[in-house]
């Protein structure tokens, strides 16, 4: 497409070679630069180039001296045209037509150098989060303490306020390029055996990143991060728990980690407020705890969500339920049932809830209620709300109560609480026996008819003085199914049990199981099973009988024990 020509004040030019369009190209007075140039008012890393399908781009990084675009002052400029002239310091640049192919742009060597001088490209570091372990761990946590402290001076890192007026990508491009100015000015120096990218990307990573889970963050097989201190960290990989060779440097390092994550969101965490709950922009979960509340050390649990959108043929691939079960789930949601999901912590009630709402109709409200945003409805025609906890001053706090209440005000057609923990559940209970049928939403418990006993404390939590068995008839009349999850040893989750809530006989809920899961076949780890039904066949099959609906009865035929 064009040659970037390098021209000095006595006209003198330099070849030029070839750049690939969606490169970086960094230019300064570093060996470490892609264009190397030396002059008055050159920074070790003064510029960096961009190509991409649009043309070239060009931005000051760590210099505070700005660049001049056809003798305009400018910090950044893009795409450049072919004639465009860019000096820095005392050197200029030219974008000229060039005879290359089109897609190509091409910059020159720097003048003196012999063919093949120029320094490579540093290689990205590698995304491998096994080798990223290892890698780290060799990394003396010193080294990068020491690297860190001296970025944070230089760039005032500890003024709370610039990490909030600068961008991540901002604060991170000038962090790297302090950290190879301080390598290459002599002013820390590295061990023999020290590979100089590697610590750049880990001081890097540690100062305004998210430090050594970094790397954790891109595995795909970690659901779970868990930071017992600044010494060790665990994961959950493929649904079982492990102990990686990572570390923080430094307890203080942790802390500033947790306050870059919790300062974009008003939040803070000190002694004064020592627990926070917080979202990562990808929206995983963090919860974090510190001293004097966590007596080992600042203790943080991410919990990551697939990328991947997972469905019910998806979750009968994985073995969680099978066929006549998911059939008859999406029925349910179609018959517009009211579905509560239970299991505990872990079991994957929100993966079964996204899964079920995909089978939600196109031309339906759904108004999902979260306390931290989770759920991945592909409707089009959905309302997210999410509950906001107290800000610095205590107050401003609106629970996921409030917004049930609001919500019923929103015209849904179908309601979709992400938990339920306490008060709430009464208004949700009021909205699926006042016209919201088809409503879900999830509970912590460990069976069927547990999960509808802390419905029924959850409902007590409320405040209204209500007898036992005017909440029992509400929560009778309001759930039609239960889906219950259970975690096993091996790591996998299952739907071990689809009941269905029969009414009320005297004092006590009605539930009869449709289909459970045997695992009497199932090895001492938990691996194996079927699932299977009872026999039972829902109530409400009558009335869908008698609006003339064509069932199938075959997978409620009972199965014979293993």
């Amino acid at each position: 497409m064009s040659d970037l020509i390098l021209r000095y004040p006595d006209g003198d030019t330099s070849g030029a070679r070839p750049l690939d369009p969606g490169s970086r190209y960094l230019i300064g007075s570093s060996r470490r630069c892609e264009l190397r140039i030396q002059g008055s008012g050159i920074s070790r890393r003064h510029a960096e180039l961009r190509v991409d399908d649009r043309g070239a781009h060009i931005r000051v990084l760590g210099s505070r001296a700005a660049m001049e675009i056809n003798a305009e002052p400018v910090r950044q400029a893009g795409p450049l045209a072919p004639g465009d002239e860019i000096t820095i310091g005392d050197v200029r640049l030219r974008l000229d037509p060039g005879m290359t192919d089109a897609g190509d742009v091409e910059l020159d060597a720097n003048p003196g150098e012999p063919s093949g001088g120029t320094t490579e490209p540093a290689p990205s570091p590698e995304r491998n989060p096994a080798a990223c372990e290892t890698r780290q761990a060799r990394i003396s946590p010193g080294l990068v303490r020491r690297f860190q402290e001296a970025i944070s001076e230089r760039l005032d890192l500890y003024r709370r306020d610039i990490l909030q007026s600068l961008s991540t990508e901002r604060l991170r491009e000038e962090a790297t390029t302090t950290a190879w100015e301080l390598i290459e000015a002599g002013e820390l120096v590295l061990p023999a055996e020290s590979e100089a990218e590697r610590v750049v990307a880990a001081v890097v990573a540690e100062t305004v990143g998210l430090g050594p889970i970094e790397a954790l963050m891109d595995d795909p097989a970690v659901s779970e991060i868990m930071v017992n201190g600044h010494e060790r960290i665990y994961v959950e990989r493929n649904g079982q728990l492990e102990k990686t060779g990572l570390c923080f440097s430094s307890a203080g390092s942790l802390a500033s980690i947790l306050d870059r994550i919790v300062s974009p969101l008003g939040r803070r965490l000190d002694e004064g407020s020592p627990l926070v709950d917080a979202r990562l922009p990808d929206g995983s979960r963090v919860n974090a705890i510190i001293p004097p509340l966590a007596l080992n050390g600042a203790t943080v649990t991410i919990r990551r969500f697939s990328e991947q959108n997972i469905g019910l043929d998806e979750l009968i691939g994985f073995g969680a339920i099978n066929k006549p079960v998911a059939d008859f789930l999406k029925l349910c949601i179609h018959r517009r049932r009211n579905l509560l999901i239970s299991g505990g912590t872990g079991t994957g009630k929100t993966t079964v809830l996204n899964a079920l709402s995909a089978h939600i109709g196109e031309t339906e409200r759904i108004v999902t209620i979260e306390d931290s945003a989770e759920l991945r409805l592909q409707q089009d025609h959905v309302v997210a709300l999410e509950s906001r906890p107290a800000n610095i001053e205590g107050s401003g706090a609106v629970p996921i109560r409030d917004l049930v209440r609001n919500a019923l005000r929103m015209r849904p057609d179908r309601i979709i609480v992400g938990e339920c923990r306490s008060g709430e559940a009464l208004d949700m209970l009021q909205a699926m026996n006042t016209g919201h049928d088809g409503s879900l939403t999830t509970a912590h418990a460990n069976s069927p008819r547990d999960a509808l006993a802390r419905l029924e404390v959850m409902t007590l939590m409320a405040g209204m003085d209500l007898p036992a068995r005017a909440i029992r008839e509400q929560i009778a009349s309001a759930i039609d199914i239960v889906v219950q999850l259970t975690r096993f040893g091996d790591g996998s989750r299952r739907v071990t049990a689809v009941t269905e809530v029969a009414g009320m006989e005297g004092e006590q809920i009605l539930l009869n199981d449709l289909f459970v899961f045997d695992a009497r076949a199932s090895d001492r780890h938990g691996a194996g099973g079927r699932h299977r039904s009872t026999g039972q066949i829902p109530a409400f099959y009558e009335s869908l009988r008698a609006e003339g609906v064509d069932l199938d009865l075959t997978p409620f035929q009972p199965m014979p024990p293993p």
